[in-house]
Protein backbone atom coordinates (compact mmCIF):
# COMPACT_ATOMS: atom_id res chain seq x y z
CA UNK A 1 0.00 0.00 0.00
CA UNK A 2 1.74 3.13 -1.27
CA UNK A 3 0.60 6.20 0.61
CA UNK A 4 2.65 8.80 -1.26
CA UNK A 5 3.77 9.29 -4.85
CA UNK A 6 6.73 11.17 -6.33
CA UNK A 7 5.01 14.56 -6.13
CA UNK A 8 4.13 13.99 -2.47
CA UNK A 9 7.76 13.06 -1.78
CA UNK A 10 8.99 16.21 -3.52
CA UNK A 11 6.60 18.37 -1.48
CA UNK A 12 7.72 16.70 1.76
CA UNK A 13 11.38 17.08 0.81
CA UNK A 14 10.92 20.81 0.22
CA UNK A 15 9.17 21.16 3.57
CA UNK A 16 11.98 19.30 5.32
CA UNK A 17 14.39 21.81 3.85
CA UNK A 18 12.26 24.82 4.86
CA UNK A 19 8.84 24.38 6.48
CA UNK A 20 8.25 28.13 6.34
CA UNK A 21 7.68 28.12 2.58
CA UNK A 22 4.20 29.04 1.40
CA UNK A 23 2.05 26.79 -0.76
CA UNK A 24 2.67 29.27 -3.58
CA UNK A 25 6.47 28.98 -3.26
CA UNK A 26 6.32 25.18 -3.19
CA UNK A 27 3.99 25.12 -6.20
CA UNK A 28 6.27 27.46 -8.13
CA UNK A 29 9.34 25.30 -7.43
CA UNK A 30 7.51 22.14 -8.53
CA UNK A 31 5.67 23.82 -11.40
CA UNK A 32 2.23 22.71 -10.18
CA UNK A 33 -0.91 24.57 -9.10
CA UNK A 34 -1.13 25.99 -5.58
CA UNK A 35 -4.34 23.97 -5.09
CA UNK A 36 -2.43 20.79 -5.87
CA UNK A 37 0.09 21.50 -3.11
CA UNK A 38 -2.70 22.41 -0.67
CA UNK A 39 -4.71 19.27 -1.47
CA UNK A 40 -1.67 16.99 -1.28
CA UNK A 41 -0.62 18.37 2.12
CA UNK A 42 -4.17 18.22 3.47
CA UNK A 43 -4.47 14.56 2.37
CA UNK A 44 -1.10 13.66 3.95
CA UNK A 45 -2.19 15.31 7.21
CA UNK A 46 -5.48 13.41 7.18
CA UNK A 47 -3.66 10.10 6.58
CA UNK A 48 -1.23 10.82 9.45
CA UNK A 49 1.83 11.05 7.18
CA UNK A 50 2.45 14.72 7.92
CA UNK A 51 2.24 15.23 11.67
CA UNK A 52 3.04 18.94 11.90
CA UNK A 53 5.53 21.67 11.20
CA UNK A 54 8.22 22.25 13.81
CA UNK A 55 11.43 24.28 13.91
CA UNK A 56 14.83 22.65 14.31
CA UNK A 57 16.35 23.84 17.57
CA UNK A 58 19.88 23.95 18.90
CA UNK A 59 19.19 22.61 22.39
CA UNK A 60 22.67 23.42 23.69
CA UNK A 61 22.12 27.11 22.93
CA UNK A 62 18.86 26.85 24.87
CA UNK A 63 20.73 25.57 27.93
CA UNK A 64 20.30 21.81 27.53
CA UNK A 65 23.90 20.71 27.96
CA UNK A 66 23.34 16.98 28.51
CA UNK A 67 21.78 14.36 26.29
CA UNK A 68 21.10 11.00 27.89
CA UNK A 69 20.13 7.65 26.44
CA UNK A 70 18.47 5.65 29.19
CA UNK A 71 17.73 1.95 29.17
CA UNK A 72 14.83 1.02 31.43
CA UNK A 73 14.01 -2.47 32.73
CA UNK A 74 10.34 -2.74 33.66
CA UNK A 75 7.76 -5.25 34.81
CA UNK A 76 6.06 -6.74 31.76
CA UNK A 77 2.46 -5.92 32.68
CA UNK A 78 3.28 -2.28 33.30
CA UNK A 79 5.54 -1.49 30.32
CA UNK A 80 2.94 0.35 28.22
CA UNK A 81 1.76 2.41 31.19
CA UNK A 82 5.37 3.26 32.10
CA UNK A 83 6.21 4.23 28.51
CA UNK A 84 3.24 6.61 28.40
CA UNK A 85 4.21 8.21 31.70
CA UNK A 86 7.81 8.70 30.56
CA UNK A 87 6.65 10.13 27.21
CA UNK A 88 4.75 12.89 29.02
CA UNK A 89 7.88 14.20 30.76
CA UNK A 90 9.14 17.47 29.26
CA UNK A 91 12.77 16.28 29.22
CA UNK A 92 11.99 13.31 26.97
CA UNK A 93 12.44 13.49 23.19
CA UNK A 94 11.96 9.81 22.29
CA UNK A 95 10.59 6.67 23.93
CA UNK A 96 11.10 3.29 22.28
CA UNK A 97 9.68 -0.10 23.21
CA UNK A 98 12.65 -2.35 22.41
CA UNK A 99 13.98 -5.88 22.48
CA UNK A 100 17.12 -6.87 24.34
CA UNK A 101 18.39 -6.32 27.86
CA UNK A 102 16.11 -3.34 28.45
CA UNK A 103 12.40 -2.99 27.73
CA UNK A 104 12.33 0.76 27.09
CA UNK A 105 14.87 3.23 25.72
CA UNK A 106 14.34 6.94 26.38
CA UNK A 107 16.32 9.83 24.92
CA UNK A 108 16.19 12.98 27.02
CA UNK A 109 17.84 16.41 27.35
CA UNK A 110 18.90 18.10 30.57
CA UNK A 111 20.26 21.47 31.68
CA UNK A 112 22.88 19.80 33.86
CA UNK A 113 23.79 16.89 36.13
CA UNK A 114 21.35 17.83 38.89
CA UNK A 115 18.52 18.03 36.37
CA UNK A 116 19.41 14.57 35.01
CA UNK A 117 19.83 13.14 38.52
CA UNK A 118 16.31 14.27 39.50
CA UNK A 119 14.92 12.73 36.32
CA UNK A 120 16.62 9.35 36.84
CA UNK A 121 15.42 9.24 40.46
CA UNK A 122 11.92 10.07 39.24
CA UNK A 123 12.16 7.22 36.71
CA UNK A 124 13.17 4.80 39.43
CA UNK A 125 10.19 5.90 41.54
CA UNK A 126 7.68 4.86 38.86
CA UNK A 127 5.81 1.74 39.90
CA UNK A 128 7.09 -1.18 37.81
CA UNK A 129 10.50 0.28 36.90
CA UNK A 130 13.12 -2.20 38.08
CA UNK A 131 16.36 -0.53 36.99
CA UNK A 132 17.85 2.03 34.64
CA UNK A 133 21.13 2.35 32.78
CA UNK A 134 22.04 5.89 31.75
CA UNK A 135 24.47 6.81 28.99
CA UNK A 136 25.51 10.45 28.62
CA UNK A 137 26.42 11.64 25.14
CA UNK A 138 29.94 13.07 25.16
CA UNK A 139 29.56 14.67 21.73
CA UNK A 140 26.62 14.82 19.36
CA UNK A 141 27.83 13.78 15.93
CA UNK A 142 24.37 13.70 14.32
CA UNK A 143 21.00 14.47 15.81
CA UNK A 144 18.24 14.54 13.26
CA UNK A 145 15.06 12.51 13.30
CA UNK A 146 14.30 13.29 9.67
CA UNK A 147 14.93 10.80 6.90
CA UNK A 148 15.14 12.06 3.34
CA UNK A 149 11.97 11.22 1.46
Amino acid sequence: MILVDDLDRKILSILQRDARLSYREIAKELKVAVGTVYNRLKRMEEKGILLGFTPKLNYEKLGYELTAIIGIKAQGKKIIQIEREIAENDHVLCVYDVTGEYDIIAVAKFRGREDMNRFVKWLLSIDGVEKTNTHVAMDIVKEDLELPV
